[in-house]
């Protein structure tokens, strides 16, 4: 399963590569925000960065709503790097846009997907990914990890190349839930990639490694 980090903080972004498990990058206008950035070539230049740390795909997300305008700012976000992936939303305009896309050769990930149904059409229309948001569902006491299973069956069944990206992913309970059931990538914060790492007897057992060697080198 690849990892990506849904993040607009470069260092953060940077901390994942150098841990040597990062495979791409989702970020959307509200992350963006959340850095203080804004202004179309403020925004473009941070992608830019971006794309710059990373060796994987670079999710980055569309502002319109409208098919034409969609058109518009895809192309010249893809235009940017052949690492970007253009987000699209799971709406009409946006289906269409991922069919037009995807017969350009241009990668997209259809984000906001909630259902099967709506995973089925991003698949039709060609996506590369399709982001179902599993921690969304989950707070409104929905199965999220359940609509991974719904969607990996529907594809094994059809043989759709389309990936799925299960996103609002929170903890490592998350994450390894995904794995189990076969989601091909996950995006989350890197406090979730980083909580793999944590068990109270590997840490208990450092410990104790480093208190014997303390006493032998003593002695």
């Amino acid at each position: 399963m690849k990892f990506f980090i849904d993040t607009a903080n470069l260092q953060q972004i940077k901390e994942a590569q150098d841990l040597g498990v990062l495979d791409g990058v989702t970020t959307n206008p509200s992350l963006m925000a959340k850095e203080g950035i804004s202004g179309d070539d403020n925004v473009i230049n941070h992608y830019k960065a971006i794309c710059g740390i990373v060796d994987g795909d670079v999710s980055a997300e569309v502002i319109s709503t409208k098919y034409e305008e969609m058109i518009t700012e895809g192309e010249r976000l893809a235009a940017l790097d052949s690492k970007i992936v253009v987000k699209v939303p799971m709406i009409k305009d946006g289906i269409k846009a991922i069919k037009y896309f995807s017969q350009k050769g241009i990668k997209t990930n259809c984000t906001l997907v909630f259902s099967a149904g709506q995973a089925l059409l991003a698949a039709k229309a060609g996506a590369t990914y399709v982001s179902p948001f599993i921690g969304r569902l989950d707070d409104i006491s929905v199965d999220g990890l359940g609509l991974i299973e719904e969607i990996r069956e529907i594809y094994d069944n059809y043989g759709f190349q389309t990936q799925i990206l299960a996103a609002s992913v929170r903890h490592s309970t998350h994450i390894l839930g995904c794995a189990k059931i076969g989601a091909d990538v996950m995006t989350g914060p890197l406090s979730a990639i980083l909580s793999l790492l944590k068990h109270p007897l590997t840490d208990s057992g450092l410990a104790q490694f480093l208190a014997d060697y303390e006493n032998v080198k003593q002695k």
